[in-house]
């Protein structure tokens, strides 16, 4: 037996008698993306390059690899300067901030130093020769410049403020953001049945020419044993993101997993035995923020947040912090509505 998950609110329309099945694929971000739809008779089926165009615009505004980016500019740039945003930065930007507030700073989109520090960064990485984990000194230095090294946002003229020393991350953002650029793309296009992910997060909309639903399983945690089957997603107008520890993470010596989300608050990796945290949401930039937000909260903080503001969320908690088998689920009521 498995649960099965469904959207409140169903879209009967058929995908047109003349449409055919049609699968793409490529990479961006470091990572793949796919797109199936039902592509309407007489439509042009060569969508690639312009899926592709909206996931390198994602990459040129908002990685934090490339030294290119309009990201890595504004975090090299002189502190009192401000700097206009186009309108895909801007959105995600605001809507980071927004979920930062919600969850007073368990996700911090400038948070980058404290990701370079731990080595998640686009350098000095943990698994590269001569890193060694950060002790408490410098964790505590990177807190006190981040404190006085907020970004401003200016939203009635666009507008960031570089105040100096402010580093940008928007890995936990970006990505969904990313996803609901493809849908978007191919509604445009008059596509409306599609399913579209990106590094493993969906956003689907429709039915399959069957009729059936985008049937999607929710991610598992791949080193421990959970107890019964992933559930299944209907993947009709909703997009889902998981955050979890088993993503990249490296040991201690002592054997201690030293987890890549980290919380802004105390600038130490997550260690309240959250292995993972899934979020269905209309769109997948909210899914994939919160449920990195949730993750940092754990399941007491996070469930009282997605309760607050109807988060449709699932925690797989260990039945220890160190652990890796023993899975417990715990779930919000918006997620349980959904259950069928």
């Amino acid at each position: 037996m498995r649960d099965v998950l469904v959207p409140l609110e169903i879209d009967p329309s058929p995908a047109p008698p003349s449409s055919r099945p049609l699968a793409l694929s490529g990479t961006a971000m470091g990572s793949g993306w796919s797109a199936r739809l039902m592509l309407p008779g007489g439509a042009d089926a060569h969508l690639q390059p312009a899926l592709q165009a909206e996931l390198d615009l994602v990459v040129a505004q908002m990685s934090h690899w490339e030294p290119d980016s309009l990201l890595s500019r504004y975090n090299r740039a002189a502190a009192g300067s401000w700097h206009a945003l186009p309108s895909p930065f801007f959105e995600v930007i605001d809507y980071a901030l927004s979920v930062q507030q919600a969850s007073g700073g368990a996700y911090d989109p400038a948070a980058g130093a404290l990701v370079d520090l731990w080595g998640f960064g686009a350098t000095k990485r943990y698994d590269q020769a001569g890193y060694y984990a950060p002790d408490a000194q410098a964790i505590g230095a990177v807190l006190a410049r981040r404190r006085h090294a907020q970004p401003v946002l200016d939203r009635q003229a666009r507008r960031l403020l570089q105040p100096g020393g402010a580093v940008l991350d928007l890995s936990a953002v970006a990505k969904g953001h990313a996803v609901d650029r493809l849908a978007l793309c191919l509604e445009r296009l008059g596509i409306r049945h599609y399913l579209v992910e990106a590094g493993g997060e969906l956003r689907g909309a429709g039915v399959k020419g069957d009729g059936q639903p985008w049937w999607v399983e929710i991610e598992g945690v791949p080193d421990a044993t959970a107890a019964g089957a992933q559930p299944l997603l209907a993947l009709h107008g909703l997009a889902v993101a998981t955050s979890g520890d088993y993503r990249r993470f490296y040991r201690q010596h002592a054997g201690g997993r030293i987890s890549h989300t980290l919380d802004p608050r105390s600038g130490q990796p997550i260690a309240n035995g959250v292995a993972s945290c899934t979020v269905i949401a209309p769109t997948c930039m909210a899914a994939d923020a919160l449920s990195t937000a949730l993750t940092v909260l754990g399941p007491r903080e996070g469930l009282v947040l997605a309760e607050r503001d109807g988060i449709a969320a699932r925690f797989l908690v260990r039945a220890a912090a160190t652990a890796d088998d023993g899975l417990t689920a715990i779930t919000s009521s918006a997620w349980r509505a959904l259950l069928q």
